[in-house]
Formats: C-alpha cells, structure tokens, sequence
C-alpha cells in the first residue's frame, strides 16, 4: 500500500482536517489544531506530507512518525500538530485495512465504558450553577469550567471571593453529585494560585487544571506539595520529553496529553504509559474537533489510567458549528448517563461528512485566541 495524496481543510469554528489517500482506496482522516497559526499550520502539513508521506506505506507509523519529528530543529507546537494530524490519519488508514478499531491494534479495551465530563459557564464564567444543574439532569457526573477572567500577578482578594462564591454555588445546587474540574488556563500567577487552591479545598475539587503557565514546573510542583486537590496540567505539553520534569517533580496527579499537538496517538500512550509508572491518573484534552476526540477515545480504551475524557460538544467555543456537524455516524459520541460507549468501527471509528467539509471549508477559517489585558492595561494570560 502506499500514499498517493491528501487534501487540508480549514473548518469553522477553529479546526483543520487532513485526509490521506492511498492506492487501494482506503482514505484516513486526522485533526490538527489550528491555534492561532492556520496558514502556518498548513504550510507545515502541506511540507511535511509532500516531504515524508506521500509514496510511503501508510502503516509504517513509527517510522514515518520519526522521519516527521527527527529534524535538527525540531518539536514547536505548529509542527507537532501536523506530525499528530498526520500520524492520526496513518492509524485511521491501518485500521481500516485491518478491519479493527485502532485500540484493538494497541492492546485491546482496558475498560467497557468512558466517563466523560461537559464544559460548563464559559470564557469568562457565569452561569455556573445553573448549567451545573442541567448537566446533572442530562446525565452528566462531571463538569468543568474556567476559574477566573483577567487575573494580575498580586490581585485583589475579591477575585478571589468571586471564585470562591461561584465554585460553592454549584456545590449547594448540586452537592457533590457532580466532581467538578476547575481551569486556572494559566491565567493566575503563583501568588494568587496560591490563595485560590487554599480557598477551593474546601469543595473538594475533582482537579485543578494549570495553576500556573505548565513552563513554570517547579512552581507546579510547589503548588501540588502545598495542596490536597490534584493538580492536572499537560495540553501545551509536546512529546514525551516535554513530559520529563512534570515526572521528574513529581508536579502533578493527572497529565493532559492532547493527542492533536503532543504527537499523535501512539506518542500519547507511551505518555501515559510512563505516567502510570508514577501513579498518575490521565484526563486527555479534546476541546477540539470530532476527528480528534474520535482518536482520543480510542486512546481511552485502551489505556487503563485514564479516569475521564473531555469532550466539546456545546463548548463555548464552538460557534457556528459543533462537534457532530461534520460526522455521518453521530451515534459513536452519543453520552448515555455521562459514559461514551467503546467504539466498534473500524480505524478511529468516525465516517466524516465529507461533502459538507468541502462545502463549509470553502467559507475559510481565521480563528485567533482572546486578547486580554489586565485593569492597568498590563497583558494578561488567556
């Protein structure tokens, strides 16, 4: 078998597609994120796949996967998340041939089922308690949400009161019905982190995701020592090196890989792999499109400490169009009583719209994250 070719498409509301042909007719499909960076991202797949791919057997994927990341300038968040579109792809493509869901070709199913949480209160959260309460009518046994807006380096310790009042309304509409994940972003500096996880132990978090920015892993390390929730960082993280100090520290209790930037499917369960030798529990980051939450779950199944996945149907950032709009088998990411069920299809599982990805990636794509600044005008982390 080899690779004769692929299309890019740029899609609302912040997602690039990439499908692989191949000479026997069996096409895969993968995800990059486009980030802030979509013309640098397919410029970069568009290299890569004309460079390493392209007349390759597409089941040679860790080959292929080390031809992609082995340059002397290497790694970056742009290219990995072309080496993680393309390696997602390359599974799809073998799976298919094989006629087995990808997990079955990494071990087979650790688990029948897959919890799953929802996002609750937005950007800039609201809401909370409200939306906690029709997640938990909807099935759902967890949310998570974002803890602050703008934060500076010393704030006022109202911020911090605001966090506190809404982190305890949805405990007093929902009790502890619901584990609730709470995403610092990397909005808040260490003194300030400080302060918010002495104040939010009290509700017993199910997580607190980057406290601080995840360069800054010896002040992770700090803020875990001197707290009882479990510290979650790891979607900025790239490839198992990017990994080395949270190990080596001891910085967390849960890693985040995400599998459209760290390097693909493969990468993610060897990070996994590793974090399971020092006992840490994975939560991965899928925010994204359905390509990529579709490998994640196959990363799920098979990985045994994985205790919860992300997903972003109605995220907040989905505007325009959501996590389904683009998928023909909707029923593989159907929740039943806040559980997705083990997919059985071949590859990653997922049958794409593709007529309507052509159509909708004519529209173009230019997604760019919020600019804040802080009460001073002072930049401040989003």
């Amino acid at each position: 078998m080899k690779v004769t070719g692929f299309e890019i498409y740029r899609l609302k509301p912040r997602w690039v597609f990439l499908k692989i042909m191949t000479d026997e007719g069996i096409d895969g499909w993968g995800e990059c994120i486009s980030g802030t960076r979509t013309e640098a991202v397919v410029s970069c797949l568009e290299e890569a796949m004309g460079t390493h791919v392209v007349g390759r057997d597409p089941q040679e994927i860790e080959d292929i996967w080390q031809c992609l990341y082995r340059y002397f300038f290497r790694g970056g968040p742009v290219h990995m998340t072309c080496v993680s579109g393309i390696e997602m792809a390359l599974w799809d493509i073998k799976g298919k041939a094989l006629g087995a869901p990808m997990y079955q070709l990494l071990g087979g199913k650790a688990r029948d089922r897959i919890r799953v949480y929802s996002w609750i209160g937005g950007d800039r959260p609201s809401d909370a308690a409200a939306q906690a309460l029709e997640r938990l009518e909807g099935g759902f046994s967890a949310v998570k949400l974002n803890c602050c807006s703008e934060m500076h380096y010393i704030d006022s310790f109202s911020k911090v009161e605001e966090v506190v009042e809404r982190i305890a309304s949805i405990r007093e509409t929902v009790g502890y019905k619901l584990d609730i994940g709470i995403d610092f972003h990397g909005r808040v500096h260490k003194a300030m982190a400080k302060q918010l996880l002495a104040e939010l132990e009290q509700f017993h978090p199910m997580f607190v995701e980057e406290p601080v920015l995840p360069e800054n892993t010896e002040l992770m390390a700090d803020l875990a020592k001197s707290t009882s929730i479990p510290i979650a960082t790891g979607e900025r993280l790239i490839t198992r090196w990017g990994y080395k100090q949270l190990f080596a520290q001891d910085a967390v209790s849960v890693i985040q890989p995400d599998l459209g930037l760290t390097g693909g499917i493969l990468e993610a369960k060897k990070i996994c792999a590793i974090a399971e030798s020092h006992d840490m529990a994975a939560a991965p980051h899928a925010p994204y499109g359905p390509i990529a939450l579709a490998a994640t779950i196959q990363l799920d199944a098979c990985t045994p400490n994985v205790f919860i996945q992300e997903q972003s149907l109605g995220i907040h950032y989905n505007q325009g169009f959501d996590l389904l709009d683009f998928v023909k088998n909707k029923e593989i990411f159907q929740f039943e009583a806040g559980y997705l069920s083990i997919p059985q299809g071949p590859g990653l599982g997922i049958e794409i719209d593709e007529e309507k990805v052509r159509k909708v990636s004519l529209e173009g794509l230019n997604w760019t994250n919020p600019r804040w600044r802080a009460y001073d005008g002072t930049i401040a982390e989003w």
